[in-house]
């Protein structure tokens, strides 16, 4: 039995330690997909698109003419003497239907249904807006951690290098043709090495972590990026254009809106034009008094109520004097619109920068990517020839710490080029409203 209980212990534990290292294979475009398909804000705009087109088909329902019921029933009580009759309502019921049609509203039905279409178009935009920042987060993320992790194993091959070097020096140092200060040298480079390791590893759990959350895995879920060979190529017939930024079109939407609502108060001091027609039904009402034969007796009779009416009624509503209100509200609707146009055009030149600045990263990435490429391909060669002339007692220790130290430092900055060179290429697309667009 405590076998079987071992046995059942380990299964958990390599389930647990198989489940805590889940990989996950990703592309780039796998990765939108992904973030696209989970993000919350996301889900959030989709459902405030699902509410203005609800809202818009409200907003149609006021053209339409509305038919309502009623049903009621009265038990009233002592009863009504009516001269000399007593009018009797034990259980009196009234039921009828009712139809009005609006015929005029000042305009406020027809602003009413164009507010409802701006504002399902202003919903459309801003879920387009947040599926291209969502995008856009995860590719930042995602080429994030691709870099720290070219870094961490651009470091265990500096780790490696050192290694066999400190191997080589101690075992000059043991036939004599090596001192010690140069195994302390080296040593003094593999715990500093060992330290930018470390922190480089930390910061690739955290920027894994990152990935995870906007992906919404699991956070001990490791994915594992596919596409780690970078491509890059010169940005050509780059657009300053801003027309087709969701940003620009919800700045534009607010103004029409605006407009729109301005006629609403307007609405309120116009008159206001309805129809309505109804039908009602009433019974049960008595009517108990005394009736004379023909011989002049008076004998007591009841009558039973029960009838119907119809009613066609047109009404016309017009506000006279409401203490200036009406104006009021008026003026404060326009000032509501010219600071819709101020915003509208202080933000359009904030959004022409915006574009002009991740037109201008673009085309300085690219270039910082060919210096930093010519520059690693520079330190490779250097640290090759200086390896050699150590190898052979034509260099000294120092220069080819020198020259390992100076291939660390252009790799770093190739893999920072690079992936930041991606980032620049997809903040451009968002810039410029074509992001997701394909």
């Amino acid at each position: 039995m405590k076998r079987y209980i071992l046995l059942g212990a380990l299964t958990i534990s390599f389930a647990i330690q198989a489940s805590a290292q889940k990989e996950l294979f990703l592309t780039q475009d796998e990765c939108r997909k992904l973030a696209l398909q989970r993000n919350e804000e996301l889900q959030q705009a989709s459902n405030a698109l699902q509410q203005a087109k609800l809202d818009k088909d409200i907003a149609f329902s006021a053209y339409l003419p509305k038919l309502d019921g009623m049903v009621s029933g009265t038990y009233m009580f002592p009863d009504m003497d009516m001269m000399g009759m007593e009018l009797q309502m034990h259980g009196m019921y009234l039921a009828g239907i009712s139809i009005m049609q609006p015929l005029y509203a000042g305009g406020k039905i027809i602003a009413g249904n164009k507010l409802a279409r701006i504002g399902k178009e202003s919903a459309a935009e801003k879920l387009r807006k947040t599926r291209m920042e969502v995008a856009a987060e995860a590719d930042k993320t995602y080429w994030n951690y691709i870099a720290v992790r070219q870094k961490v194993r651009m470091l265990e091959a500096y780790q490696t290098q050192m290694d066999t070097l400190y191997r080589q020096v101690e075992t000059a140092v043991k036939a004599g043709m090596g001192t010690d200060n140069e195994l302390l040298r080296i040593n003094a480079k593999r715990s500093e090495i060992s330290y930018q390791l470390q922190k480089a590893r930390n910061g690739a759990d955290l920027c894994r972590m990152a990935l995870c959350h906007t992906l919404g895995e699991p956070f001990d879920t490791h994915p594992v990026p596919v596409d780690t060979l970078i491509r890059v190529t010169a940005p050509t017939r780059l657009d300053e254009s801003i027309a087709l930024r969701p940003e620009l079109k919800l700045l534009q939407q607010q103004v029409a809106a605006r407009e729109q609502q301005v006629k609403v108060a307007r609405g309120d001091i116009l008159p206001q034009i309805g129809l309505s027609a109804g039908y009602a039904y009433y019974g049960n009402i008595k009517l108990n008094g005394m009736t004379a034969d023909a011989q002049g007796n008076y004998l007591p009779f009841t009558q039973k109520l029960d009838d119907g009416i119809g009613l066609v009624m047109a009404s016309v509503s017009l506000p006279i004097f409401h203490w200036g209100e009406g104006l009021k509200k008026i003026k404060k609707a326009k000032l509501d619109l010219q600071n819709a146009q101020l915003d509208l055009q202080r933000n359009t030149r904030l959004l022409n920068i915006e574009t002009r600045q991740a037109i201008q990263n673009l085309t300085d990435g690219y270039n910082l990517v060919q210096t930093v490429e010519s520059g690693s391909d520079q330190a490779k060669e250097n640290l090759r020839v200086m390896r050699d002339r150590y190898t052979n007692g034509l260099s000294t220790l120092t220069d080819l710490l020198d020259a390992q130290s100076q291939w660390q430092q252009a790799e770093s900055n190739r893999i920072e080029a690079l992936t930041q060179y991606k980032i620049y290429e997809t903040e451009y697309l968002r810039c410029t409203g074509q992001l997701l667009n394909n």
